[in-house]
């Protein structure tokens, strides 16, 4: 068996670079010329592979194991390429073949216990139609595949696709708690794991606990190890979304201090306050209404990071139900002022402004809680 030539190596260069009839055609000129270079045959396999043409894959992975039955590199790539034309119980036994030949190979541990658990759960599911697995089945189904991850990890602790077929087998059998620490191994391995990533940050952020601030805050910090990540930046226009729809409470705040400062609803055994109510009383009452603007919103902004602050502008011009709610904070503290800063010298305009203020938000109040979950 030959195993290693100039034109072999030339022609592995052209594959990785994705010029995969190039490196195929120089493969075959390789093989027309030694028959027996194992190294070119599986080459050629792995560039039909990555080229979509897992038939020829088959064919080329079978001379070189016609050749070299042990050769393990043949035997990964026959695997990949069996599963690729619909027989994955061909695949598993190329995979149980290569543990056998090198019991110290994590990745022949790592790709068997990929496929082992999807062959166990097909198998289990013929003739079941209409009758799903129960998560009692697929734990028990996912139980060799997570040994045989275990042991990949055990064999090589630095390599992330073992985690990965690890995390891949504890979501699927329902195994919570080693999700959340294999995650964090990944982590640990690639800090810009697009998978790992979105999932620990949405643990962490989307608890009850965590303020919108600081669930914008993670987001952002997320997304700056991982910018392309869909979810991250999903995850993002919620938290901010959660921090517009706090804007709302705010100028609920100013409506009632609008309401007290005019004595807008009368108490039984209280005598309200003459109208209109005096300039200085109708002035002083915008300090405690910036105060809540400054404190609630201004100083909350200021404080958040220019991706966040960046974000908020952007979230205002993509997303209708942002702008409606910052319309409807707005319309809110118009009433309010309206209401503390007119010399009203009855009090049924008045009212009508602070019902108008008070209505208008709390008709979405509620409802639209569910475009931030």
């Amino acid at each position: 068996m030959t195993t290693g030539n100039t034109d072999v190596e030339r022609a592995e260069a052209l594959l990785d670079m994705g010029r995969y009839d190039d490196g195929v055609a120089l493969l075959a000129k390789r093989v027309a010329e030694d028959p027996d270079d194992v190294r070119a045959w599986t080459s050629m396999a792995r560039g039909h592979l990555d080229a979509d043409r897992p038939d020829e894959a088959v064919e080329a992975t079978e001379e070189a194991l016609r050749r070299a039955p042990e050769y393990v590199y043949a035997l990964l790539v026959h695997a990949r390429a069996l599963q690729q034309v619909g027989r994955p119980p061909a695949a598993e036994q190329a995979l149980r073949e290569v543990i056998r030949i090198d019991p110290e190979f994590w990745l022949g541990y790592a790709r068997l216990a990929n496929i082992a658990w999807r062959n166990a759960v097909i198998l289990n599911s013929a003739g079941r139609i209409g009758k799903p697995v129960t998560p009692d089945e697929m734990r028990n189904l996912t139980q060799e595949s997570t040994a045989l991850a275990k042991e990949a990890i055990r064999l090589a602790p630095d390599e992330v696709f073992a985690y990965e077929v690890a995390l891949t087998l504890a979501k699927y059998g329902h195994s919570g708690e080693d999700v959340g620490e294999i995650e964090r191994a990944i982590l640990r391995l690639d800090p810009t794991h697009a998978e790992a990533l979105e999932s620990q940050t949405a643990k962490a952020a989307e608890t009850d606990e965590v303020l919108a601030s600081q669930a914008s805050t993670m987001y952002a910090d997320a997304l700056a190890v991982a910018p392309d990540s869909r979810e991250l930046r999903s995850g993002l226009d919620r938290a901010t979304y959660r921090l517009l729809r706090g804007t709302r409470w705010l100028a609920l705040l100013c409506l009632v201090i609008a309401g007290v400062v005019i004595d807008l609803f009368h108490v039984d055994g209280e005598v309200q306050r003459t109208l209109p109510v005096p300039l200085g009383s109708r002035l002083w009452v915008l300090v405690p209404m910036a105060a809540v603007w400054a404190f609630g919103a201004w100083r909350i902004y200021r404080r958040l990071r220019t991706g966040v602050r960046l974000n908020v502008g952007s979230l205002l011009r993509r997303q209708l139900w942002a702008r409606i709610v910052v319309a409807q904070a707005g319309l809110t503290t118009l009433c309010a002022l309206l209401i503390a800063e007119i010399p009203w010298t009855g009090r049924g305009i008045p009212q009508f402004l602070f019902w108008t203020g008070l209505v208008v938000p709390w008709l979405t109040i509620n409802s639209d809680r569910k475009l931030v979950k």
